[in-house]
Order: structure tokens, then sequence, then C-alpha cells
């Protein structure tokens, strides 16, 4: 099902990657390396993302249902590409605008969905946008660049979900005007107002249920809360139905409570999908099995991000996906 795709044909990847390019990908190798790839509490919820699909796997197991898990189908409609910003200070590309395209367009030509995330500065948001444009025009043109495999049905528009930082709500009003014509989806990054890498920056703020449905209502598009991984977001979501709840915590990178995304999903799935439509996840997700344990504990789409980076930088996206998939 995954092999016989072609992939966008960039150059090389300008720049030094920020990554140790571990064998095994558990931020044990990156602790504290923001900017960077690494987490905060020296890596500690990286650490606990990556180890938690591992215990839940063997929780399952220890019940007899190992083999129920890895009879789970895995299609490339039920996963998504993370949204992605800071190609230059956290991943290690010499210009920003390098990492968009490649990232989007092997994604799209591997089936799996897009998310595009939001920055400062505001042109991260727009190259996450020119990129959509890009592939939308490739699409539509039958450019070498779309892989002849990968099937563009005739006008179609290939479109995203977009996440945007938890800025006053009339900047983020403005935002949406930017991202709408390619947008599936618009989210808020609820956690990011606490982010490292983005603290002193911008003026962010933490948003109540009000402006997250104020918000909602002026986007009139399929509504995304990004960043559950608390008992007080639980409440938000109680309080405004998203069609979408998406447990994060940055991959471990924002200061939030210690734990896993894992176990929030397992621990908390039930109720959630009582106020939504679908739950995404992401968060140290690095195998097969790890996709189909978090489908087996609730999860309907399953968001990576820092094993696709490494290799849309590396070019070896194909190998990855294959891996991933299979």
């Amino acid at each position: 099902m995954y092999a016989n795709f072609s992939y966008v044909k960039n150059e090389p990847a300008r720049g030094e990657l920020k990554c140790h390019r571990c064998a095994i990908c558990d931020g044990y190798g990156c602790p504290d390396m923001l900017p960077g790839l690494g987490g905060v509490f020296e890596g500690k919820n990286f650490q606990l993302n990556y180890e938690g699909w591992r215990e839940l796997f063997q929780k399952a197991s220890a019940l007899g249902k190992a083999e129920e898990i890895r009879k789970t189908p895995v299609r490339s409609k039920q996963l998504r590409c993370g949204p992605v910003t800071g190609a230059v200070e956290n991943i290690g590309y010499e210009f920003e605008r390098d990492f968009y395209f490649p990232y989007l367009m092997n994604a799209a030509q591997a089936g799996l969905g897009l998310c595009v995330g939001d920055g400062c500065p505001d042109e991260k948001l727009k190259f996450g946008v020119e990129a959509l444009q890009k592939i939308n025009e490739a699409a539509a043109g039958g450019t070498e660049t779309s892989a002849d495999s990968y099937k563009f049905t005739e006008n179609s528009k290939i479109a995203a979900a977009f996440f945007l930082k938890p800025y006053p709500q009339e900047r983020l009003f403005e935002r949406v005007e930017w991202v709408r014509p390619y947008a599936s989806h618009i989210g808020i990054d609820i956690d990011s107002y606490n982010i490292v890498t983005m603290r002193n920056l911008v003026n962010l703020e933490r948003k109540t249920a009000a402006q997250l449905q104020e918000f909602r209502e002026h986007t009139k598009l399929p509504f995304v809360i990004k960043g559950v991984f608390t008992q007080e977001d639980i409440d938000l979501v109680r309080h405004v139905h998203p069609e979408v709840v998406y447990i994060s915590n940055h991959g471990g990178r924002v200061e939030t409570r210690i734990g896993s995304t894992a176990h929030f999903l397992a621990d908390n799935a039930a109720e959630l999908k009582k106020y939504c439509q679908e739950i995404w996840v992401d968060g140290g997700i690095r195998t097969h099995q790890d996709i189909q344990t978090a489908l087996y504990f609730g999860a309907d789409k399953i968001i990576m991000a820092r094993p696709l980076i490494r290799a849309t930088f590396d070019s070896h996206y194909q190998e990855t996906i294959k891996e991933l998939c299979n």
C-alpha cells in the first residue's frame, strides 16, 4: 500500500540537524535541547511519552489483548504529520522557508493528513500557507513534484489542519483569514502560552472556554482544541464541545504536569469522547505497534513529528513510512 509512491525531489537540506540521530528516539540523548528537538524538565515528558506506548502495550498483553492490538489495521488516513515551525532554531535548517514544502509534500504524497503550525515571527505561519499553495499548484498541474502514484482528484484541494498560537482574539481572527483557503480544521494550541521557545517573544494568553467558543464561531470550520493534558483542559472540552480533542504535551516541550500522552489517552478517552467527534494524539509514537496501541486505546488520528522531521531532513522518508505503516 505504501511502497509504490515517489517523493518530492528536493535538494539536500542546508544546515545542521539539531538532533543526535539516536538509534532510538526516546528523549534520553537530547535533554533540555531547546532550541532544538529536546524537551523541558531534562526531557522527562519526552521520555515518558516514548515509554508510555510500550507500557500500555504490556498492560494490554497481560490481559491477553496483544494479538488484538497487532491485528489493528493502520491506514494512511489515520495518520498526520505534526504541526511544526521553527526550522532554523529548532531543527537546524539554514533558511526557515526551506522546510515547509518538502515536509508537507512528502506527507501528502504518503497519503498522510497535514498539520501546519504557527510561530513567531508571522512568516512561519505564512510559509506553511505558501507550501499548501505550492502543493495544490503541483497537484493541479501534474508537475514532477506531484507523485504519479499519489492520485489527486480533479479540482480537489489539499487542505491542512492549522494550529494557531493563543494570541489575543483580534490577532487570532486576522490569522484565520490567512489560513482559511487551505484549512480543513482550525485549532488553538492551548498549552503553548507557556512554551519555552516563545516565552517573552510574543503576547500569548491562557484561553477561557468563552474565548475558545467565540473563536470557533468566528472560523465556521471544524474546531480542534490542541494541548489537552490536564483536568482543567478536560473541563474546557466539556464546555466547548470541539469537533476534535488533540491530546498533546507538545512532545514534552512545554512546562505542564509530568506524565505521558499515552496514559492520558488511556485514562480519559472514554470521557473525552462524550464531548467531541474525534480524538487525536501525539507524543513519542515511533513504531507501527505504537500506532496500533494508540488506536486500540481510543485515538482516531495519530500525529507524528520528530520521525518525519528527521526523515525529511535526511531524505529517507519512504523507508520511515514503510516502517511505521507496514
